[in-house]
Parts: C-alpha cells; sequence; structure tokens
C-alpha cells in the first residue's frame, strides 16, 4: 500500500473528515503536526502555496484537501491511487 502523509491541525473540521474517510477504508496514514511553524513551512513548500489544512499526500502525489480527496472517492480514482 502506498504511504499517505496528511498535515492537519486538532480544530480542523476537515481534517477529521479526511481521517474518517481513510479509517473507514481501512488506510494507514502518517498525521503531521501542522501548528508547528517549521513544519507548516515545509507543508505549504510541498503543497505548492497552499496553506490550508488538511494537505494529502499519496506517495508523492499532492492530492489536496478533505474536498480533493473525496471527489477522487467519489469519481473511484482513490483506491487505486492508494493501491
Amino acid at each position: 500500500m502506498t504511504k499517505v502523509q496528511i498535515y492537519t491541525t486538532g480544530w480542523c473540521p476537515y481534517c477529521t473528515a479526511a481521517k474518517a474517510l481513510l479509517d473507514d477504508k481501512g488506510v494507514p496514514y502518517e498525521e503531521i503536526d501542522a501548528t508547528v511553524p517549521q513544519v507548516r513551512d515545509a507543508m505549504i513548500e510541498r503543497a505548492n502555496g497552499r496553506r490550508t489544512v488538511p494537505q494529502i499526500f499519496i506517495g508523492e502525489t499532492h492530492v489536496g484537501g478533505y474536498d480533493d480527496m473525496a471527489a477522487l472517492e467519489r469519481r473511484g480514482q482513490l483506491d487505486p491511487l492508494l493501491a
């Protein structure tokens, strides 16, 4: 299975939704605390300037945020990316 990383904060409802979607699919993920300034700066650079959380990476692919991942799921494109 491809490595999944998700940059989150504790108070973000979209982060919670993204983690729930991955949990429902049984997909393990690495949660990265984006409240740490250096980590957030690295996230912004890695996410091509996107500043919002969550920012989700599947392997080296930047998926985007929760809405982006949910759209992939609705189109049936998330599972192949995770495989």
